[in-house]
């Protein structure tokens, strides 16, 4: 579900260059500057952050997001839900593959099957309650559920559905996706370096008449953000991933840029390993939440870019209780909480990831814990090996972020708050019985109010228990030129990069 979902989303395949005919002139590419790699261009074998962002220009889904964040149709042009919401039936679109090819039902539930099943699919839990699929003609595709379940059709826009071709994936294995990948998307690969740039041309195929309105996009990968920043400032960037909040201000103040904080399903959070002690005993945790001064260390991190987390679930989303006032900073209630609790003043280890501002959320958290009297120390790794230690349980406390990919809470919950639900609550090992009940009726559960509810109760339950102790809700941080408009990253790590217009200098 997240970029940081899976520890090896982000594996590299051996790959030859990428090449198709002459890709279209620099001078009229979208140029996107990421530290997020693309290390495969199969939808199904990665959810790691720069792989996300590009299956959606290559691989079209069977419904899309509009600007207002709604479900409208893609391949699907129109669909119905049985009276018992276990039946869902779609009308497929006259659409073609890049390759020219039409895209049948049978390629909708190959591609569907093959992320529930395949034992290289490195996400299938959007697709867990999909007990059958089956092709009616070439354009009729009748889904069963195993039982009624409110966010499937989200679920069938999340960034792993992409349709692919059932022909060539069978001719060709994995070699139809290194060479010349057959897409139903926006754009076809005009070339692929990997470790340095994947570049974009127009699908002549492609289902949406009229689109895209470009060229085509060059995404590049560099690592440092300050690089980036200077890019985008010389104009050698059209768009760039995470600004450093230290220069959101200067970017958004430099005439021809924008920078305007979008919407995001991100939370920042710190994760307790409730497995073992301290964090086993609730007034522990409860302490450990008291003692952290949310909003301070939000202004800290962001410089005030981002909101303060109240619950343990996404601003964005569906649902979120955002009247819910959250746990105070009351650090003589946490010494007091202490004092009661099973803590003995033993030093605890938080593990820090190297990557982005991970180093510093610890020493913050380290320092207002030492205040009230929870000892630490701050043990700093690199991705990999972080992933490692949080997935073994080896560590006490780490902070850490995630992100939903649609805005239905049912994925956030069955990742980070589910202890039945196969990640062990974001392997905190939180777990309450009646959450992972709630959690199944909310998705069961057909009427949004009632819905609502739901999530209310999960989200009270899970913050006053400090599943994860809530730190802030940060918008993307991406900079945008004048010289392209319409560009821009939905909620779901999406470009809107088809609908952009080069307007040159």
């Amino acid at each position: 579900m997240h970029w940081h979902r899976n520890a090896a989303a982000g594996i590299a395949m051996t790959l030859a260059l990428l090449t198709a005919p002459a890709a279209a002139s620099a001078e009229n590419l979208i140029r996107v500057g990421s530290p997020y790699p693309t290390s495969t261009l199969d939808p199904m074998r990665s959810s790691s952050a720069g792989n996300i962002e590009v299956f959606g220009q290559l691989y079209s889904r069977l419904l899309r997001r509009g600007a207002d964040g709604a479900l409208e149709p893609g391949l699907a042009e129109s669909w119905g839900v049985s009276a018992d919401g276990t039946v869902v039936t779609l009308k497929l679109r006259d659409a073609k593959f890049s390759d020219g090819s039409p895209i049948t039902g049978a390629d909708v539930v190959f591609s569907l099957l093959r992320v529930r099943d395949d034992k290289e699919s490195a996400y299938s839990a959007p697709l867990q309650q999909l007990k059958d699929a089956r092709a009616e003609g070439d354009k009729t595709v009748v889904l069963t559920l195993k039982h009624p379940f409110a966010p499937f059709l989200g679920n069938l826009e999340v960034f792993n559905a992409g349709i692919v071709s059932k022909a060539d994936v069978e001719k060709r294995g994995k070699d139809a996706f290194t060479k010349e990948p057959v897409t139903s998307g926006p754009y076809i690969v005009s070339e692929w370096r990997p470790n340095d740039r994947l570049i974009l041309k127009p699908n002549a195929n492609y289902w949406r008449t009229g689109f895209p309105k470009n060229d085509g996009a060059e995404l590049i990968e560099i690592a440092d953000a300050n690089t980036r920043v200077s890019m985008m400032l010389s104009g050698e960037l059209d768009a760039t991933r995470d600004v450093p909040w230290s220069r959101v201000s200067e970017v958004q103040s430099r005439e021809g840029l924008t920078l305007p904080l979008e919407p995001s399903t991100v939370i920042y959070m710190t994760l307790l390993n409730e497995t073992k002690p301290p964090f086993d005993d609730i007034k522990v945790r409860q302490a450990a939440a008291y003692a952290l001064d949310v909003p301070a260390i939000t202004k800290a991190m962001t410089l005030g870019h981002a909101k303060p987390a109240t619950t343990t679930l996404p601003g964005a989303l569906d649902y979120h209780a955002s009247d819910y006032p959250g746990i105070p900073y009351d650090p003589a209630k946490a010494k007091a909480m202490l004092a009661e609790s099973s803590y003995k003043g033993e030093e605890l280890v938080l593990l820090a990831n190297a990557t982005g501002d991970n180093d510093k959320l610890s020493v913050l958290i380290q320092a207002q814990w030492a205040a009230v009297g929870i000892k630490s120390r701050v043990e700093k790794l690199d991705r990999g090996a972080w992933w490692e230690r949080i997935a073994a349980g080896d560590y006490h406390a780490a902070p850490s972020w995630w992100y939903n990919e649609t805005l239905d809470p049912d994925l956030a919950v069955r990742w980070a708050l589910c202890g039945s639900c196969g990640t062990k609550s974001f392997y905190t090992g939180y777990n309450n019985k009646k959450v992972d009940e709630l959690t199944e009726t909310a998705a069961g559960e057909l009427d949004p109010s009632k819905r609502a509810e739901l999530y209310r109760q999960i989200q009270q339950i899970t913050t006053e228990e400090v599943s994860q102790i809530p730190l802030y809700y940060a918008p993307y941080a991406n900079a945008y030129s004048e010289r392209v408009k319409g560009l821009g990253m939905n909620p779901m790590l999406q470009w809107s990069l088809e609908e952009t217009v080069f307007t040159g200098e």
